[in-house]
């Protein structure tokens, strides 16, 4: 095993540290700041990173033995060897996690639902604490009986003419326009282009009265 021991985290030479997601603040003592680099046990913390593609949130490495003793560690706690890791679940599935964390090599884990993460470590083989909780999923697992399908929903084809019934009034007027400065010669139907414009407003309008009534009637029915 290639361990290497520093009084302080600060002392760790940055070019020889070769772990991208984690800083040596990270992995050191909470307590003491002391830092005992454990490489293959950092090199599994690297690469359970890498497979999850997401941040792990670590919450206690190393721990000198005089902090382990103060937080009520285990007498021969792995966390002193700097080989034992408590990982925080809040961005992680932990079935997800520990199987992830079983093909990377870890060996022994401690479940600890209640506050929120999961230790790991070198081994022996072993596991201790419940399980966490099954998250089942946020969405529903089937659809709304009343729900009312967009493509077939009466609101949208109403809405859809009262749509179109506007654009073409707004075309008319356009024409309209166009016809009475430019089209001198045939001044005549510039009349029945206004009246048609206004058949259209109308039309639309009706469209959209209807439109309102539509999703009234859509919403009674999926409160029923």
């Amino acid at each position: 095993m290639t361990t290497t021991f520093f009084d302080h985290w600060r002392e760790a030479p940055e070019g020889t540290w070769r772990w991208p997601n984690f800083s040596p603040a990270e992995i050191a003592c909470r307590g003491t700041g002391k830092l005992l680099i454990n490489e293959p046990a950092l090199d599994k913390l690297q690469a359970l990173r890498d497979r999850l593609g997401k941040p792990l949130i670590v919450l206690s490495a190393f721990r000198s033995p005089e902090h382990n003793r103060a937080v009520g560690g285990a007498a021969r706690s792995k966390h002193m060897d700097g080989a034992a890791f408590d990982i925080a679940m809040a961005n992680h599935d932990p079935v997800a996690f520990e199987a992830e964390a079983r093909e990377v090599g870890f060996l022994s884990f401690g479940f600890f639902p209640r506050s929120g993460f999961m230790h790991v470590d070198l081994g022996p083989v072993r596991q201790w604490g419940e399980r966490f909780p099954f998250r089942e999923t946020a969405f529903a697992a089937e659809t709304p009986p009343a729900r009312v399908v967009l493509a077939e929903s009466r609101t949208l084809r109403v809405g859809g003419a009262a749509g179109v019934a506007t654009l073409g009034a707004a075309g008319l007027e356009i024409a309209q326009s166009v016809v009475a400065e430019t089209q001198t010669a045939i001044l005549p139907l510039v009349p029945y282009l206004d009246t048609l414009r206004w058949v259209f407003i109308a039309v639309a309008l009706g469209g959209i009265a209807v439109t309102i009534y539509a999703r009234v009637e859509d919403w009674r029915r999926v409160r029923r």
